[in-house]
């Protein structure tokens, strides 16, 4: 790699390098002391350069361009950038808080003396602890401790994630989740965000995951609708289709088939009021008798996590309603 002087007009000069191009170097006019060559910008260092003569035009120049830097090799591989994540409400401290960092060094790059290394490890310490001083603080952190392991239980997204989490701060903020399960309460906020999204989880899905038992997570989770004052869709049976489908082991027609006697039965109104999971596995066993699958009630059952007492009622059902 080197530079060609390049002639652009009325007697102005310019660099060019020739093969691969180094990053953050921006060629200027020619140098004002020699006239030989062209001032070149060095954004590692901030200085306008003569690459002839060496002068330094100019000095401490801000670069406005994206920050890339990485610490990869500072930091034993850890390859970050230098703005950091992003904030997120999943967070106790929303990803605001500042971390003295692990490096033991001084601005110059220099080792610390062992002294001022356990002084320094004494103050991380500290900067760790002052971080969760307060109860709220505590139980936030506590909390989002525990919403990433169910949420990876449940394989559900990150905006749901950040719903839950802007749920229970709210309960947070309302004094709902003092006396109460931590566990309870997030497992809660996971479960409204999701019926807030039309995400297909149940709570007994919801209970199994979490170590909670559903009694009280029912309970948690209309206390929650109660004094949040929040109001949720009406779950839609034809989104519980495809999982039921799926762990029964029916074809894509059966399928297709129970998600247009779901459309169906909606229009009549005869599916208003009843469990979406019970619906859709009575369509899908409909289904599949009239594609000649052999799928039994009981098979529909365990794949569906309801009784086959319900599959029967909600089988009389969708086939009086839709005459069949």
């Amino acid at each position: 790699m080197f530079l060609e002087r390049k002639e652009v007009g009325e007697g102005k000069m310019t660099m060019e390098y020739k093969g691969k191009s180094r990053l953050g170097l921006q060629s200027f006019e020619k140098c004002p002391r020699c006239g030989k060559s062209a001032m070149v910008f060095d954004s590692a260092s901030g200085e306008q350069i003569c690459t002839n003569c060496g002068y330094v035009g100019k000095e401490k120049i801000e670069s406005l361009g994206p920050e890339w830097r990485t610490f990869a090799k500072e930091e034993g591989g850890a390859d970050r950038i230098r703005t950091g994540m992003p904030s997120s409400l999943a967070l106790h401290d929303m990803g605001l808080a500042t971390v003295i960092g692990a490096e033991n060094r001084d601005a110059s790059g220099r080792a610390l003396e062992s002294s001022m290394k356990t002084t320094l490890e004494r103050l991380r310490t500290w900067d760790k602890r002052s971080q969760v001083h307060e109860s709220v603080d505590r139980n936030l952190r506590q909390a989002f401790g525990e919403l990433p392991r169910l949420t990876d239980k449940l394989r559900v997204s990150d905006a749901i994630v950040e719903r839950a989490a802007y749920i229970y701060r709210k309960a947070v903020d309302r004094k709902l989740i003092r006396g109460r399960s931590i566990s309870a309460m997030i497992a809660a906020s996971l479960y409204a965000a999701m019926r807030d999204t039309e995400t297909p989880r149940t709570l007994k899905d919801l209970a199994a995951v979490s170590n909670v038992k559903r009694k009280e997570l029912s309970r948690s989770y209309r206390l929650i609708l109660k004094e949040l004052d929040l109001r949720m869709p009406v779950a839609d049976p034809i989104k519980s289709v495809s999982r039921i489908a799926n762990k029964a082991g029916v074809s894509e027609k059966t399928k297709r088939r129970a998600i247009e006697i779901l459309r169906r039965a909606s229009e009549t109104g005869s599916a208003a009021g009843k469990d979406p999971m019970g619906l859709a596995a009575a369509a899908l066993y409909i289904a599949s008798v009239m594609e000649n699958e052999n799928k039994t009630q009981k098979d529909m059952a365990e794949a569906s996590g309801v009784t086959e007492v319900t599959i029967r009622n909600r089988y009389k059902t969708l086939k009086e309603a839709l005459q069949m």
